[in-house]
């Protein structure tokens, strides 16, 4: 039983969004600042507003309640999903779906929403375009091998993707730029801090400051491994089979994948992680857990020189709540 008032559950769609109240039910209202107000008004005071992270969808009116004082929490729509398959539910509507986030909200523990700020709200939406145009432009050099490979039968299909690609490359450039600027304005000092881990690239220190609002959002190094989801997932049934170990599909994908691909580096250069990766692998495990194991490192060597506020250094041992 949760301390509030009352707790409503929020399904967002692109129009509308369904709420669920755990006293007062069901009503719809427009997703529009028209719709927020309305919702607003009708709200009681010292209640629960619940909502699933859906990209887009759920960020305003995140926001405008936020800023209107509402308690808000965004939570991670893979955990109601399991929460109504436990319940067996065959009724799948945008109303059943803001009454099942209201019950998961009653019986379970819940983050609470804090705001970005301009800046950060600015960075996200730079990395989001700029792993569009990272996607497109992968998928324009494979078009010019693929041309190439063919003897380049048409001059213009070919020039024009090479075109293509020399635009994409200002786009990235620019956008990488703008990112570094905005993040030097705050957190100039925490970024040369994360950079000097060996492992960690520029963009994934920009990344880790972002998401984490300058790793503000959490009190353990666990929390922030548990949010990014970097953890290793095994199956295992009995005694005799097992399953592949896999990164969880819980928490900030795009992170992950950063932190996945530093670890081959680190395994290089990074003495800690090097001997984690070797640990691992002479235990006879899989090089995939192994690397898996080394993303956590790297996130844990981050959240505690964050911290700290001291460079990276071999010797070093943290000392700081796991």
């Amino acid at each position: 039983m949760n301390k509030y008032k009352e707790t409503f559950g929020v399904d967002i769609s692109k129009d509308v969004f369904d709420v669920h109240g755990s006293n007062k039910g069901h009503d719809q209202y427009k997703n529009d600042e028209i719709g927020f107000k309305k919702f607003l008004k009708e709200l009681p005071k010292g209640s629960l507003v619940v909502m699933e992270a859906t990209g887009y969808y759920h960020y305003r009116l995140a926001q405008f309640l936020y800023k209107n004082g509402v308690v808000v929490s965004v939570v991670n729509p893979l955990s109601v999903k399991r929460f109504i398959q436990m319940k067996l539910a065959k009724v799948k509507t945008d109303k059943s779906d803001a009454k099942a986030i209201c019950e998961y909200a009653l019986i379970n523990e819940v983050p609470i929403y804090n705001a970005l700020t301009d800046t950060q709200s600015e960075c996200l939406q730079l990395f989001r375009l700029l792993d569009t145009y990272l996607k497109q432009r992968t998928a324009t050099k494979n078009k010019i091998h693929g041309e190439a490979v063919l003897g380049i039968p048409s001059k213009f299909v070919y020039r024009s993707l090479i075109r293509n690609k020399k635009q994409l490359n200002k786009e990235v450039a620019a956008i990488e730029s703008k990112i570094l600027s905005l993040v030097k304005e705050d957190q100039q000092e925490q970024l040369t801090l994360l950079i000097s881990i060996p492992g960690i690239g520029q963009k994934t220190a920009l990344f880790l400051i972002v998401v984490t609002d300058g790793f503000n959002k959490f009190e353990t190094a666990a929390q922030l491994c548990s949010y990014v989801g970097i953890t290793p997932t095994i199956r295992e049934s009995g005694s005799s089979v097992r399953g592949r170990a896999r990164i969880s599909k819980v928490g900030n994908r795009k992170l992950r994948n950063l932190l996945f691909l530093c670890s081959f580096n680190a395994c290089k250069h990074n003495k800690a992680c090097r001997e984690v990766y070797e640990r691992i692998v002479n235990k006879g495990k899989s090089k995939k857990l192994a690397l898996i194991a080394v993303a956590n490192k790297l996130l844990k060597q981050s959240f505690a020189i964050a911290k700290s506020g001291r460079p990276y250094d071999e010797t070093y041992v943290s000392v700081l709540p796991r």
